[in-house]
């Protein structure tokens, strides 16, 4: 499995994503600058966290119209894996390959605190080694992770089973409490309709290993390791 993180100015999950991944993989993933425009066959491609442009204007927005994209949009064409994490899932929102917007945090206050997310499907390449229901603890660290989509768009995610991943309680229920960024219906990620495009705005890769504190999050780079491409 051949995997590249994008790099952006102001990237600093960057290298958490690479190890995250070398330690599912066996191998080191390509780190490419955002002004690379030509990019080698890759079956992964992740957007990481961070504050790309220093977010100016809107998180993510500039980002979104950086040189790399239009091979990011080549690269999703042809049917190859994408994944944004935070930063990354605004990048995503930003440049129309998922629906949404991510807007500020209910309460206006920048959070960095773990939280627990409830699996809504597990049959993804990104949740397979996870079941549905399962809960895992995640760390997040945004001022602008409220999910944000007009009904249609989130009765459509619902309807055809696109909402990845739930704000939840270490028990599994999904109530607002759980949810401290005011995310409309608790999402905290979601697929493209094709299945090989996931956002979410918690960060996997920082419990990746017990000396970070727990490995809840390995599993999701497990499965992306595990893929079997065509």
């Amino acid at each position: 499995m051949k995997a590249a993180v994008i790099v952006f100015p102001g990237s600093n999950c960057d290298r958490d994503v690479a190890v995250a991944l070398e330690a599912s993989m066996g191998a080191k993933p390509l780190m490419v600058w955002h002004r690379d425009t030509q990019l080698p066959d890759l079956d992964l491609i992740v957007v990481p966290g961070g504050f790309s442009y220093g977010d100016y204007l809107r998180c993510g927005a500039m980002a979104a119209q950086s040189p790399a994209m239009a091979a990011i949009r080549a690269h999703v064409a042809r049917g190859g894996y994408l994944l944004g994490v935070c930063n990354g899932f605004q990048i995503l929102t930003e440049a129309g390959l998922l629906p949404g917007a991510l807007l500020r945090n209910a309460g206006l206050r920048f959070l960095s605190m773990d939280c627990h997310l409830r699996v809504e499907r597990a049959d993804t390449a990104f949740t397979n080694h996870y079941k549905t229901g399962d809960v895992f603890r995640a760390p997040m660290a945004h001022g602008d992770g409220n999910y944000f989509a007009d009904d249609t768009t989130l009765d459509r995610l619902e309807g055809e089973n696109l909402v990845a991943l739930r704000y939840a309680t270490a028990e599994g229920a999904v109530t607002p409490e759980a949810n401290f960024n005011g995310a409309a219906r608790n999402i905290a990620g979601i697929l493209s309709p094709s299945l090989r495009v996931m956002g979410l705005m918690p960060h996997p890769e920082d419990l990746v290993d017990p000396l970070m504190g727990g490995t809840d999050g390995k599993p999701l780079f497990d499965a992306l390791a595990a893929l079997e491409v065509a």
